[in-house]
């Protein structure tokens, strides 16, 4: 508080600084050549990835310590940018997805660590790879050098912090005694104490010259994910999915204080050089900064599918940024972002004559937008739960709704008002899909069943069941006979539209079948899943045709352009890939 005085003295406001804007790196990928035929039964065997757009999920990023560089640790590798232009320096490209990167102190190395639990260590200024450590048995979850930067700690999901000597890449020893994955590893400013944090709900405090365990910090009562020490040492930060963070003396590892105010799990903690700020990230979107001193709350800064468009020319994805893109299906170039979701984007889908967009969200909204344009039309509530996918009838005048609140919502296209509201599943509704002829509705659930509607009426006709768990994707045949199914069983089954009757169950997939896409002649069917590959078969057999590999995560949908000739796939990676006959 400024004292009385009794002379009075004129204060002068300082001028808020002008930003420097920044050009934004255009989420370009690979060129994409133009396939020349459509995928069938007969070409299988030449289909390959022809392009992916995007650079994939982002994990965590790292300055260099003079602040000029910036690294990117993704689904695909590690990206250095430059730190004030954000123009792309250097791309590192990995054979597994990149979950942390740490430059060394000096800034020589970079550490980035793997989901195939390596750690590779690179030449920061060349890019070359100097080495790769190999030891731990699962995912490497966090990266950390010593101030000196001698020790390269790393925290894996195999439960334990390994240490290694950073010149040589020799390990030094294993730290043992987290009961469950280790998410964050952090040195202290001397360099005396390595703190781990840990799925087991600890933070456990260890020598870094012996490898003794200090202590163990317990109160949190969700995992610990991230942990970071105060510049000065005597303050530990910690980051739990039970939505707070707390605040530890590091000598004795007594609990200072907690602080609430996040409201879904938080992700990672911060502290300022100066020490006066603490910054923590939440899955509830927010950035919340706190007085270090006092752990008042300052501020709050707020912080997979695809579709092509009936012509072919637009290719929208949606995601978990809660944005909708427009890429130009032809060159790969980003169109346009439509922003205005408040929670990620699962479902986006082009009405039959091109004019609407329409996108389903986890904020429980349908949005529609002009699909040449980009500009929103109106905005459809009253889903109760999240959207999970959304379908346009084959006239483009009805638009069917699925929600995580177990129901079906029918919306007229051109007005947004709500027609019918289909009720019965006992669980969340994942999937809907109109049949050619736009008489049947069906939807998939999570009970294990999909169940086919009168569109017209609303009225339940029958209940298909077989799967023995949910079911994710629903896809009529372009012929209107036959009704494909993905399961969380891992298979495929496909049925006789009119009848309901099971035909065939196809099986090869090692984990979830997420999404199914009949290509536009109806000879093939592909499937998505979260083994991270796409499947081919043949529609009329059954037959396994083809397994396409490339994403490094999770394939959650698919779609064929409306000639056939290429098919896109979304992915947890962050990617959007496309196949073709080469």
């Amino acid at each position: 508080m400024r004292s009385a005085s009794s002379s009075e003295e004129t204060l002068t406001e300082t001028p808020a600084p002008t930003p420097t804007p920044i050009q934004i790196p255009v989420l370009a990928g690979t060129p994409y050549p133009p396939p020349r035929e459509p995928l069938g039964p007969e070409n299988a065997a030449r289909v390959a990835q022809l392009a992916r757009w995007g650079k994939g999920g982002v994990a965590e990023i790292a300055f260099l310590p003079d602040g000029r560089l910036l690294a990117v640790a993704s689904s695909l590798g590690v990206y250095l940018y430059d730190a004030e232009t954000l123009a792309e320096v250097r791309f590192l490209p990995t054979d597994s997805p990149v979950r942390s990167v740490a430059f060394s102190p000096d800034g020589r190395l970079l550490a980035s660590g793997s989901g195939d639990g390596t750690i590779w260590l690179w030449d920061a200024a060349s890019g070359a790879l100097l080495r790769t450590l190999e030891g731990h048995t699962n995912w490497v979850h966090s990266v950390a050098f010593s101030p000196d930067g001698r020790l390269l700690a790393s925290g894996s999901w195999d439960n334990t912090i390994r240490l290694w000597d950073a010149a040589s890449g020799a390990l030094l020893r294993t730290l043992e005694g987290h009961t469950d994955f280790v998410h964050s590893v952090a040195f202290s400013p001397d360099g005396r104490l390595l703190a781990s944090a840990s799925g087991d709900n600890t933070i456990r405090l260890w020598d870094a010259a012996s490898g003794a365990l200090l202590r163990t910090l317990e109160g949190h009562t969700s995992r610990v994910f991230s942990v970071a020490f105060s510049p000065d040492g005597r303050t530990l930060a910690s980051a739990s999915w039970d939505n707070t963070i707390r605040l530890w003396d590091a000598a004795s590892g007594q609990l200072v204080r907690a602080l609430e105010g996040h409201t879904a799990q938080v992700r990672s903690v911060a502290f300022s050089p100066d020490g006066r700020l603490l910054a923590s990230g939440s899955y509830d979107n927010t950035i919340r900064l706190w007085d270090a001193a006092s752990g008042a709350l300052l501020r709050t800064l707020e912080g997979f599918s695809v579709a092509f468009s009936p012509d072919g020319r637009l290719l929208a994805s949606g995601s978990w940024d809660n944005t909708i893109r427009l890429w130009d299906a032809a060159s790969g170039a980003p169109l346009r972002t439509l922003e205005g979701h408040t929670d990620y984007v699962n479902s986006v889908a082009f009405s039959p004559d091109g004019r609407l967009l329409a996108s389903g969200s986890g904020d429980g909204t349908i949005w529609l937008w002009d699909a040449a344009s980009g500009a929103l039309l109106r905005t459809l509530a009253g889903h109760t739960g999240d959207v999970l996918s959304v379908a346009f009838s084959p006239d483009s005048r009805l638009l069917a709704s699925a929600s995580d609140d177990r129901t079906i919502r029918l919306w007229d296209a051109a007005s947004g008002a709500l027609l019918r509201t289909l009720e019965g599943h006992t669980w969340s509704v994942n999937s809907v899909a109109f049949s050619p002829d736009g008489r049947l509705l069906a939807s998939a659930s999570w009970d294990d069943t999909i169940r086919l509607w009168d569109a017209a009426s609303g009225a339940l006709l029958r209940t298909l069941e077989g799967h023995t768990s949910r079911v994710f994707s629903v896809a009529f045949s372009p012929d209107g006979r036959a009704l494909a199914s993905a399961s969380d069983d891992r298979t495929i089954r496909l049925w006789d539209a009119a009848s309901g009757a099971l035909l065939q169950t196809l099986e090869g997939h090692t984990d979830d079948v997420d999404s199914v896409a009949f290509s536009p002649d109806g000879r093939a069917l592909a499937s998505a899943s979260d083994d991270r590959t796409i499947r081919l078969w043949d529609a009329a057999s059954g037959a396994l045709l083809r397994t396409l590999a490339g994403h490094t995560d999770w394939v959650l949908s698919i779609a064929f352009s409306p000639d056939g000739r290429a098919l896109a796939s979304g992915s947890w990676d962050g990617t959007v890939r496309l196949w073709g006959v080469r």
